[in-house]
């Protein structure tokens, strides 16, 4: 008899709780998705209405990623490719960064600024850059989803933004996200940036399971009021790697929760797990065929005290009922003192942001100021450094075997640097020191020849006075004498 495996408290306890809320979870019809999938095997552990179509909102950026890094696979393309920033992408509505027409940066930033802001300005730049438009793009899109069995996808755009016929569904994103990760590993921190740095602006990710939930690796979030908030999420303990899909959660803290506590059913040890009947290979789910639901009114509608937005993404802990059942695992998200038994998620560990700019490869200019003006909000400012003083050198970081500069090198941000100019400086500060030293040569000669000019007037008015006097001593003398 095979002895059985010791089970600890704390896993128990998960266990019960991630079953109850799950549960409680599936009541209203078609409120959720969920689906949990092993990414090497493809073995599906939970699925709960996961064939059922959905708005995928912003995930949908992670196909239009894909579909470019297909580019730089096949030669068309290079991370490198110089992308222009059109008038239709300065004007797609936001998420965005704001850039205006004609601005230009590397494909190699545009996925990071798209995989962390989760721009849309970005999201049409990269179509055109690579499609030579929206359309041609989305017929890549939708090629590529048929190639790999997404039979339930189609979309129409490249960001995600409200469209009628822009769907997909839990099924087809957990194979999207399997492809992703078994074809391009070379790219996996793509997925995982905790933040980007343009000049001086820190952009943030999105996904609240990053440096929360422990394992977590990456991959992308979404929000419209038609779709409630997804995430495509990733985690690995222990050399074994889970693809976790959360579709329609009312908020960003029950997304990541749901997420997380999917995790924790495919990490914990089952020793009855051969007594439970799989589930199968995510590509053999059967599709349902109904319409996707439109959660418009729940997310959106005048009930709601404060409507999301695409900025919501932002906000961890937006509008959750204290009576909800998900309240009592949204508190873990404040950290471990709130929870004795252990928190599922953990305060924030998230990494330095990466650095991105705009224009060329090494590009010798830092374009923030850009930034500004697009937006408005102030005004380009030039500070003038003192030549003895050291500028910032160009740091243009670590680089993949034939690949881009690696994302967490940390700094792949090219600055402006006039270093060699020092010298110059110097020599001129050189040249302009004799004429100084001989300006002030000249003042003191001038200073002298003043005062030698003021001593002899004082001497010449001295003897006529001495002279005038004897003149009139020997008038007096001879007057004197004649009366004599």
């Amino acid at each position: 008899m095979t002895p059985r495996q010791p089970v600890s408290c704390r896993t128990a306890i998960l266990a019960a709780a991630t079953a109850v809320a799950i549960a409680l979870s599936a009541a209203p019809a078609a409120s959720e998705a969920l689906l949990l999938v092993e990414a090497d095997s493809g073995k599906v552990l939970h699925a709960d209405q996961a064939t059922t179509p959905w708005y995928p909102a912003s995930i949908t950026k992670i196909m239009t990623t894909y579909v470019a890094l297909r580019a730089v696979k096949e030669g068309r393309m290079t991370l490198e490719s110089l992308l222009r920033v059109s008038r239709d992408a300065a004007a797609a509505p936001p998420t965005k960064m704001g850039f205006p027409p004609g601005t230009t940066l590397t494909l190699d930033n545009a996925i990071k600024m798209l995989m962390v802001k989760s721009a849309n300005d970005i999201a049409i730049t990269v179509a055109e850059g690579v499609g030579r438009s929206v359309e041609g793009f989305s017929d890549l899109m939708n090629a590529n989803a048929r190639r790999l069995g997404m039979t339930q996808s189609n979309f129409v755009n490249p960001h995600g933004l409200p469209a009628e016929q822009q769907i997909t569904s839990a099924r087809d994103m957990a194979i999207l996200a399997r492809t992703v990760l078994h074809e391009f590993p070379e790219y996996n921190y793509y997925w995982s940036l905790p933040g980007v740095r343009l000049g001086k602006r820190i952009y943030r990710n999105h996904n609240n399971l990053m440096g929360r939930y422990e394992g977590t690796d990456g991959m992308k979030t979404g929000f419209i009021c038609a779709s409630g908030f997804n995430v495509v999420a990733t985690a690995t303990r222990n050399g074994k790697r889970l693809i976790a899909v959360v579709l329609g959660s009312p908020s960003p803290g029950v997304r990541a929760v749901k997420a997380a506590q999917l995790f924790e059913l495919g990490f914990q040890v089952r020793p009855l797990s051969w007594l439970t009947p799989g589930l199968g290979q995510v590509g053999a789910l059967a599709p349902t065929n109904v319409d996707p639901p439109n959660l418009r009114e729940t997310m959106c509608g005048k009930h709601r005290r404060r409507p999301p937005s695409e900025e919501a993404e932002n906000d961890q802990l937006a509008e959750v009922a204290a009576d909800s059942p998900y309240a009592v695992f949204l508190s873990t998200l404040r950290g471990s003192r709130t929870a004795s038994a252990g928190p599922l998620l953990q305060d924030v560990r998230l990494g330095d942001p990466v650095r991105v700019y705009l224009g060329p490869a090494n590009a010798p200019i830092d374009h923030a100021p850009a930034e500004a003006r697009a937006r408005g909000k102030t005004k380009t400012k030039t500070v003038k450094k003192k030549p003895s003083e050291p500028k910032a050198t160009a740091d243009t970081g670590s680089k993949a075997p034939g690949g881009p500069t690696l994302a967490h090198s940390s700094t792949s941000t090219p600055v402006t640097t006039d270093a060699p100019r020092a010298p110059e400086a110097k020599k001129k500060a050189a040249k302009k020191t004799p004429r100084k030293d001989a300006k002030r040569g000249a003042k003191k000669d001038t200073k002298k020849d003043v005062r030698k000019e003021a001593t002899a007037k004082a001497n010449t008015k001295a003897k006529a006075g001495t002279a005038k006097k004897s003149s009139t001593a020997k008038k007096s003398d001879t007057a004197a004498a004649a009366k004599q």
